[in-house]
């Protein structure tokens, strides 16, 4: 009974979820940043570097540079490939795995039968209704995101590094092209004097407001 409760706190949960990202949607982050920076000059310029492996896709690394650039800006940073400095490389990963909630003893159990009086399939579960009918729970498998962006500020005259920031984002929406720019937006949270230690930095989506800390 424990596991059939779950299961349907889950659906509602998920329901609950969907419903509110019409409205809201905060994008939650765990950042960590090292800095040596004390100070930086308004209008202080930057330009881009790329690994080998970033210059092998073009098409990628502008659109992920974009992104990055926007947070640069709001944290007053400019870009002049000409006249930079400092340079800025970034990187951004973005992998598909098992959703942490999936349990496949909860809608299949060892003999294909579900809790609840219905019947598994192939990772469908479907029982009686409120009213007779049959009743259709999700895959408990779904996918699961896992996301990182990262930014390493250099001296452009030393190349020593001043600035590493790193922000991680999990959860099940495959919206990445939405969600990157708002974690390098977190990444830059307190630059160039960030908070000591890892943080949780939350940004609305839909406008993108100063981020809260925790």
């Amino acid at each position: 009974m424990k596991r059939a409760s779950l299961a349907l706190l889950l659906v509602a949960a998920a329901t609950a979820t969907l419903s509110g990202c019409a409205t809201s949607w905060v994008v939650d982050s765990d950042v960590k940043s090292f800095s040596s920076i004390g100070t930086v000059p308004p209008g202080a310029t930057y330009r881009f570097d790329r690994l080998p492996s970033q210059q092998a896709d073009t098409a990628r690394q502008d659109s992920l540079e974009a992104m990055a650039a926007a947070a640069l800006e709001k944290v007053g940073l400019r870009r002049d490939d000409a006249k930079p400095q400092y340079s800025a490389q970034i990187g951004a990963r973005v992998t598909a795995g098992l959703s942490p909630w999936a349990d496949p003893w909860l809608f299949d159990g060892p003999w294909g039968y579900g809790y609840g009086g219905g019947y598994g399939y192939g990772r469908r579960f479907y029982g009686g209704g409120w009213y007779g009918g049959p009743a259709y729970f999700p895959p408990a498998a779904n996918p699961w995101y896992e996301r990182e962006v990262s930014i390493v500020l250099r001296e452009a005259g030393s190349n020593r590094v001043v600035y590493e920031t790193r922000a991680r984002n999990d959860g099940p929406y495959n919206a990445s092209a939405a969600i990157l720019p708002v974690m390098f937006q977190a990444a830059l949270q307190g630059f160039p004097n960030p908070p000591q230690g890892e943080r949780r930095v939350n940004i609305d989506l839909a406008t993108a407001k100063t981020p809260a800390v925790k």
